[in-house]
């Protein structure tokens, strides 16, 4: 058993995914799970589809401004170190050298030149770099080899060094500031953010730093207003020596302009998609709310009972939860009316069955002091007695009818032994006999004797049926006849059969004997038997989902040929477990 216990502990987690597996699987194939997933993942998936495109749209957008700025910058440095001269007109002799020369040496030469021999003129450069920047919409700045700001378009009437101009002290409004939060918000990702650094800062600029080296290198950034900022640095090169870095960089709105003119396009796109999912889900809403609506309408009307009776509309012929619902309301409506008029007619019935003992009750009462003598007293004590009984008789059913379908909701039904069950009735039908010197006896078919015989119920009340029909046969069979009772398997039910060899019941009685105060027994004295006992036994059993009825058992032909009756036979059927 210790071994055992590990592995049915392995299966429960298997269980529960099978049992959610089937769940789901379920709901799958819903037809209204399938309409609700089906209307969201298409909103979602135009909103996935509308960021991917937005966020290719933009990166395309950056490259090819980054290639486009590039081409644009080797084209304006070439035009640059082209616009670079020296002043070759004037010669420059420094006295103290010429008297430092040795025999044979001369001044000047290869090998006295450098990269600062041949400066960038500003003054040269800003015409041509104003007539290639002014149509590009790009901002150009060129450094000198220690990083230091030679030139910058936003400025190009001073062509000299200048310190920048401060920004507008100017504060933005309400509006502006939301919109520059939701754009740095959009475009930020993990960019790094863009600072103006001071004109002897350009190697702050790494592109810039880069380009001092001899390498191009493009940058994207984003600024404090949460514009992306694409910016370039190649070197200025003549005669293979760097002179100077040129950077070029975009406008702030530049590349957002393009991206918010997108924005405004997938904006439409969405309007009109959202109006597309409202009108689907306002036809969602129709075949779902509209027809749940009218039910708890038509359920509140029943609940009032408005009408005499309300019809529950009817969509059974749709193939889905609504449809199931409105059937199930109808199938409850119908059942309830049913069992009201049930009740209004049991109550008719009880005041019927009850109001015959106690007229018969106020008849002998009243006649009591009338009696003359003590025979006459005798009697009517007799039937005061009798009338006693029966009502007590029927009260006693009555309220074990009234009180039998609470108490069938209120208990769990459990597994029955129908073998160990019918054996225990059986002795105790055998030791009281109730009367009767009939005995019975007990048969149960099967493929062997240990074959069980289990169905899930409440066994007192199935107990309850069984006593009932043995003590019916008993009380109709002859003294020292027998009553056979047999339990068998038919197909997937429990089959329970009562055999008497009385005289059998009426043509016209096989199916009244099982309705409420409904009695037929002329062999025995009026008001001995309240009619309820089989009534009650049919509604136990339809409770347990079975069936039960009654035949007469054929006996031999009479002497005309004609079939005789050998008994009743009562069968009782009920679900296997």
């Amino acid at each position: 058993m210790a071994e055992d216990k590990p592995v049915a502990q392995g299966w429960r987690p298997l269980n529960w995914l099978k049992r959610a597996g089937q769940f789901f699987f379920a709901l799958s194939f819903s037809s209204l799970t399938r309409r609700i997933v089906s209307l969201n993942l298409a909103g979602l998936v135009a909103l996935v589809a509308s960021i991917l495109y937005l966020s290719q749209f933009r990166a395309g957008l950056i490259d090819a401004r980054a290639q486009s700025l590039l081409v644009q910058a080797e084209i304006i440095a070439g035009a640059i170190a082209a616009s670079a001269t020296v002043q070759t007109n004037a010669i420059t002799i420094d006295p103290d050298r010429l008297l430092d020369l040795k025999p044979g040496e001369t001044y000047g030469g290869p090998d006295d030149y450098s990269p600062l021999d041949f400066p960038i003129n500003p003054e040269r450069v800003a015409p041509v770099l104003r007539t290639l920047i002014s149509p590009t919409k790009t901002r150009a700045r060129i450094y000198d080899p220690n990083g230091s700001l030679l030139l910058d378009s936003r400025n190009l009437e001073n062509v000299l060094r200048y310190d920048l101009p401060p920004p507008s002290a100017e504060k933005p409004g309400i509006v502006e500031r939301g919109m520059v939060a939701v754009r740095t918000w959009l475009n930020r990702g993990d960019l790094p953010l863009y600072r103006e650094l001071g004109p002897e800062n350009g190697n702050g600029y790494a592109e810039v730093g880069d380009a001092l080296q001899g390498q191009k290198r493009s940058m994207v950034r984003v600024n404090p207003r949460g514009e992306v900022i694409v910016s370039v640095a190649v070197p200025v090169l003549r005669s293979r020596a760097i002179h100077g870095a040129l950077m070029l960089s975009t406008q702030g709105d530049d590349i957002d302009q393009m991206v918010t003119a997108e924005r405004l396009a997938i904006l439409k796109v969405g309007g009109v998609a959202a109006a597309v999912m409202i009108m689907l889900s306002l036809l969602l809403a129709s075949t779902i709310a509209g027809p749940v609506r009218r039910l708890a309408d038509s359920a509140e009307r029943v609940r009032r009972r408005i009408k005499s009776r309300v019809e529950i509309p009817d969509f059974t012929r749709r193939r889905d939860e609504i449809g199931h619902l409105s059937g199930a309301l109808r199938d409850m409506t119908n059942a309830l009316y049913k069992r009201i008029e049930a009740i209004e007619m049991f109550a008719a019935d009880v005041a019927h069955e009850l109001k015959n003992p106690l007229t018969s009750l106020r008849s002998a009462v009243e006649t009591l002091p009338l009696a003359r003598n003590e025979n006459s007293r005798a009697r009517l004590l007799e039937v005061i007695e009798h009338d006693v009984k029966r009502l007590d008789r029927l009260i006693s059913d009555i309220s074990d009818a009234s009180r039998l379908d609470a108490e069938l909701q209120r208990q769990d039904a459990i597994p029955v032994d129908l073998r160990r069950l019918l054996t225990t009735l059986v002795s105790v039908a055998n030791e009281t006999k109730l009367g009767h010197d009939v005995a019975v006896e007990a048969r149960f078919e099967g493929r062997s004797p240990t074959d069980i015989f289990a169905v899930t119920g409440h066994d007192s009340r199935l107990g309850q049926v069984v006593s009932n029909l043995l003590s019916n046969a008993q009380s109709f069979s002859e003294p020292g006849s027998k009553v056979r009772l047999t339990c068998r398997r038919v197909r997937g039910e429990i089959e329970i059969v009562v055999d008497d060899d009385g005289p059998g019941i009426r043509d016209d009685a096989l199916e009244r004997i099982f309705e409420r105060f409904y009695t037929d027994r002329p062999h025995q004295g009026f008001g001995q038997n309240s009619g309820l006992g089989l009534s009650i036994s049919k509604q136990i059993i339809d409770a347990h989902g079975g069936r039960i009825w009654a035949e007469n058992r054929a006996g031999p032909a009479d002497a005309d040929g004609a079939p005789t009756v050998a008994g009743a036979h009562f069968v009782v059927r009920l679900p296997a477990l």
